[in-house]
């Protein structure tokens, strides 16, 4: 049965509040300490534990750097410049955040000495450390995906190269753990597939190692942008997706859809260390889709389909077969043109587009990006489908298969499918009507 995993960010989504509701879906723990224990990275040491949420129970991962390598990560009065000292020459006061069972956070001030230097690691030192890693193959490509999604971002931001990008938002060693982490935890649940329907994020502003910077982030608002992730801004002042959050989210995207219907297998909540007006939470859930309407459709029965059309007079017949490949390939039921004039009398094409209802949205941006189209239309239809599936029949020439489909009266009808039709004709040198002769007489 088809898993997937669903992410409810509608308290936007961390790097820590990603691994601690995978860890609370079913992740392995063992395997994650024994990775992270191979990771050839100092200054940290790692926490599971549970903490209650508005009276929730839930996961909490915490990554604890030494005093060296502390980045205020999680510190709300260093994000938010609220009795900030300004660094001056000797140090300068850092309010540290802990966070207690009861989901209260608590503040201790304490000296720290502007002596201590963070390591700016970049891609080619991420690579290194990953490589030195002990851990599968899956968890380290999705480890590097995940990574190069963020250096892109943190590239554009700060205009420079990807392989220039030397700075903290990568090489801090919490980013490092929590990236790692969320890779590894994923690969052991085997996730495939992934809807996250929209990210919830603040406003105002947040403070870090670069100075000031709006909500959402720069780094977040490039993740979003390049991949296609949707963004939902919520009366929140403070920053609730952060860049690792966003680029494990990009990462393993493949949807912002739900299925209509769907059965919840598991059910992991994950903690964030961050206090704002909503509970940090992050629900992660492994759904298994309803079928039953599908099913539904190969008895005869009535369903939903999608139609959408634009005209286009301004695209090459190249451009416009190739517009046809990418849909079909995206999961279009069927794409067609039809000659017409439009204004002016401007020959032109209408591009028809049958889907079902789930891949209208992922299907109308292939035609924007692919086409000179700037408006498409959307229709819902009623249709009824016959009962059919595909057979094999043996033939003089080989074995062929033929579609059959069933009449509500139950009658039987059988067609050829062209693509094995063409196969034995080319294989036997005749034509395709031949072919399909061939394939009918064995029937």
């Amino acid at each position: 049965m088809e898993k997937i995993l669903y992410l409810e960010c509608a308290s936007g989504i961390s790097g820590d509040m990603a691994v601690a509701s995978l860890l609370d879906l079913g992740a392995d723990q063992k395997v994650l300490e024994q990775v992270l224990g191979s990771l050839p990275v100092d200054g940290f040491e790692v926490a599971v534990s549970r903490v209650k949420k508005s009276g929730l129970d839930a996961c909490d991962f915490s990554v604890k750097l030494d005093e060296a390598h502390e980045n205020h990560d999680h510190d709300m009065e260093y994000l938010h410049g609220h009795t900030h000292h300004e660094h001056g020459e000797h140090g300068h006061t850092h309010y540290e955040c802990a966070e207690n069972s009861g989901g209260v956070h608590e503040y201790t001030a304490h000296e720290v000495s502007h002596s201590h230097t963070h390591a700016h690691r970049g891609i080619p030192e991420i690579e290194k450390i990953v490589r030195d890693t002990e851990m599968t193959e899956g968890a380290r490509c999705l480890t590097m995906k995940i990574f190069g999604i963020l250096a892109e971002a943190e590239a554009k931001a700060h205009g420079v190269p990807v392989n220039e990008v030397h700075f903290h938002e990568v090489g801090a060693v919490d980013s490092i753990v929590d990236i790692v982490a969320a890779a590894v935890c994923l690969d052991n649940l085997g996730i495939k597939k992934a809807v996250v329907p929209q990210l919830c994020e603040g406003r105002g502003f947040v403070r870090c190692q670069h100075g000031l910077l709006p909500v959402p982030v720069p780094a977040v608002s490039n993740i979003v942008q390049a991949h296609g992730l949707k963004l939902h801004i919520t009366e929140t002042e403070g920053e609730l997706v952060t860049p690792t959050g966003a680029a494990i989210a990009a990462a393993i995207c493949t949807g912002n859809h739900l299925p209509e219907r769907f059965s919840i297998e598991k059910i992991g909540l994950g903690a964030g260390k961050r206090t704002y007006d909503r509970p940090s939470l992050l629900r992660a859930m492994i759904i298994c889709p309803d079928h039953t309407e599908r099913e539904q459709k190969e008895c005869g029965e009535k369903d939903m389909i999608c139609r959408l059309e634009t005209n286009i007079d301004d695209c090459t017949g190249e451009a416009l077969g190739y517009v046809m490949e990418r849909l079909l390939e995206a999961g279009a039921r069927d794409v067609s043109y039809t000659p017409v004039f439009m204004k002016k009398n401007r020959p032109a094409y209408q591009l028809n587009v049958i889907c079902i209802p789930e891949d209208a949205e992922k299907l109308e941006e292939i035609i924007f990006r692919e086409t000179t189209t700037i408006g498409i239309r959307k229709m819902g239809m009623e249709r009824t489908v016959l009962k059919r599936q595909i057979k094999k029949t043996v033939t003089p020439f080989g074995e062929a298969e033929v579609k059959e489909c069933t009449l509500p009266d139950g009658t039987v009808r059988c067609y050829p499918e062209y693509q094995s039709a063409a196969a034995l004709a080319r294989k036997k040198g005749i034509s395709i009507q031949e072919a399909f002769q061939v394939i009918q007489g064995s029937l």
